[in-house]
């Protein structure tokens, strides 16, 4: 295979993200035209917990003191809108504060703190002019209470800003739900293009939706899965959520969708094979799903290893099933498996800690 020549900066998700690597196709074919992987990526050890490798995003969301021994800084994703149009996560080193929650959202604002943090390519999601006037947390929902120039945002932004929202503020463990207000009046529609949002939103709701045709909502279901997405040279990890028909098993149906690549029209590339497949039924046992795949999910090391690429969207995607926590690759029943580096995954893999990380 050729030699990788660029190298990708990501950004990250706080719950986290990975790294993407070679034998990336474009769109839905899937060749073995190789592309750089991300790089610095932090995974979680086996018992270990988020607030170990520095990041207590319960008591960081409720504005409580950094640790002992904390930088002044803390790694926060905020989620921005890509030159495609999609939503995506970047993981930025942002100042320590007393209200961490608040201050993440007022990243989300065109032309504030995160103006010159933005990578090129990505822009804000709020209107310029935004003012976060208060946020709390009341038994799982963010509140968050905006000025007036919250409404001035462009009608084919208002799902985005949603999503974006609803994406930055689920990344505190304290927070499932995010409930909207204008000059301290609850809004049950959106004020652009009044879509509903009731009481309040979560990731239930999905980002990036791709309906696919499918109507029938009560005989369906809907998945997220990652794919990635490209900015000149550079690559990160995109979240997209699919209403897919009928309710089969949730996590063959997940990887199904991550086989079948991403859209023509989505700008999103693939590192899987087109000849990939699994060979037996997945298995879920303590919150842990193993995947049993044929020879054709390892592309690297002179077809002996699974690429990163590959193993990072099938654990992020994967790890988006409410208890699922870890991911183990075999291949025709065998475990084992190499990694990129030529190391044996001998343990199910976690999510990352950190990926699509902004460098400065």
């Amino acid at each position: 295979m050729r030699k990788k020549q660029r190298r990708i900066v990501f950004i990250s998700l706080l719950t986290g993200l990975l790294i993407g690597t070679s034998g990336c196709g474009l769109l839905t074919e899937k060749t073995n035209n190789e592309i750089d992987p991300p790089q610095e990526v932090n995974y979680l050890e086996d018992g270990e917990s988020l607030d170990e490798n520095g990041q207590d995003t319960d008591a960081m969301a409720h504005g409580k003191d950094a640790p002992a021994g904390a930088t002044e800084a803390q790694q926060l994703q905020v989620y921005l809108i890509d030159e495609n149009g999609l939503v995506v996560p970047q993981t930025m080193n942002l100042p320590l504060s007393q209200e961490p929650a608040k201050e993440v959202v007022e990243h989300l604002i065109k032309d504030g703190k995160v103006s010159n943090m933005i990578p090129n390519g990505m822009r804000a999601v709020l209107p310029a002019g935004t003012e976060v006037l208060d946020l709390n947390i009341d038994q799982g929902t963010a509140v968050v209470d905006f000025s007036d120039e919250f409404k001035e945002y462009a009608p084919e932004d208002e799902q985005k800003i949603l999503q974006s929202l609803t994406y930055t503020l689920t990344q505190f463990d304290n927070v499932s739900a995010v409930k909207i207000r204008i000059n301290g009046i609850d809004q049950k529609v959106m004020p652009v293009n009044q879509t509903p949002i009731g009481d309040s939103v979560s990731r239930s709701d999905g980002i990036n939706i791709e309906t696919n045709g499918v109507v029938d909502v009560t005989g369906s279901q809907t998945v997220t899965v990652y794919f990635i997405g490209q900015n000149g040279g550079e690559y990160y990890y995109v979240p997209v959520t699919r209403v897919v028909s009928g309710k089969d098993n949730v996590v063959k149906t997940t990887v199904d969708e991550l086989l079948s690549g991403p859209a023509l029209q989505s700008g999103l590339l693939t590192d899987f094979r087109n000849t990939v497949e699994l060979v037996s039924a997945p298995v879920e046992e303590g919150g842990v799903v193993t995947l049993n795949f044929n020879e054709a999910i390892l592309s690297e090391q002179n077809n002996t290893a699974i690429s990163d690429a590959v193993l990072n969207s099938l654990v992020l995607s994967l790890t988006e099933i409410a208890g699922v926590d870890k991911v183990l690759v075999t291949v025709n029943g065998k475990s084992e498996v190499l990694n990129e580096e030529g190391k044996k995954l001998t343990e199910p893999v976690s999510r990352p800690v950190n990926v699509n990380k902004v460098e400065f």
